[in-house]
């Protein structure tokens, strides 16, 4: 009774197209760039890669944590248009074990874009790493209708636009 009277609809409904931002400041290049196959050849999905100039990933899109590995090297996180993006800091990252990441938020979280998800020593990856290259992936592509990509030498972090996506309705 209360929902008709006071027009609330029961279904909530999803918006179905979003733009989202880099996650980190720096060059932006295709996937097919990335000297991992897994990634090249888009094994776990569409999508860019940054070449980070600064430590830091924030959130590219309103949504909530959804993954966060143990070793924060990388994380998952579900948009308000039900898009699943993970975004994986350099590569052979994992076996560094956490040295020299820090994570900022949780599994569950709820985030806006531009909050800040991890911080990492960059010159510590270059040196201990296969690479500082960061995927940005849509891992569940088939959710996807279009996926309009944005490629810059200057990427700013929570504020150049990396993909404008529309998911299927």
């Amino acid at each position: 009774m209360f929902k008709k009277l006071f027009g609330i609809k029961d279904t909530e409904t999803k918006p179905t197209e979003e733009v989202v931002f880099a996650p980190l400041s720096g060059k932006v290049t295709e996937l097919t760039e990335v000297p991992d196959p897994t990634f090249s050849q888009k094994m776990m999905g569409d999508g860019l890669a940054i070449i980070p100039t600064e430590g830091e990933v924030v959130s590219p899109v309103d949504g909530e944590i959804i993954q966060f590995f143990h070793t924060k090297h990388a994380i998952g996180i579900r948009s308000a248009t039900g898009a699943e993006i993970l975004i994986h800091v350099g590569l052979e990252t994992v076996s560094m074990n956490g040295e020299g990441f820090e994570g900022h938020v949780s599994e569950g979280d709820k985030v806006k874009a531009g909050d800040r998800l991890i911080s990492f020593d960059l010159n510590l990856i270059n040196a201990k790493a296969a690479s500082t290259i960061t995927p940005i992936v849509i891992t569940n592509g088939e959710v996807v209708e279009n996926l309009d990509k944005k490629l810059t030498d200057n990427a700013i972090k929570g504020q150049t636009e990396l993909f404008h996506l529309k998911v299927k309705s």
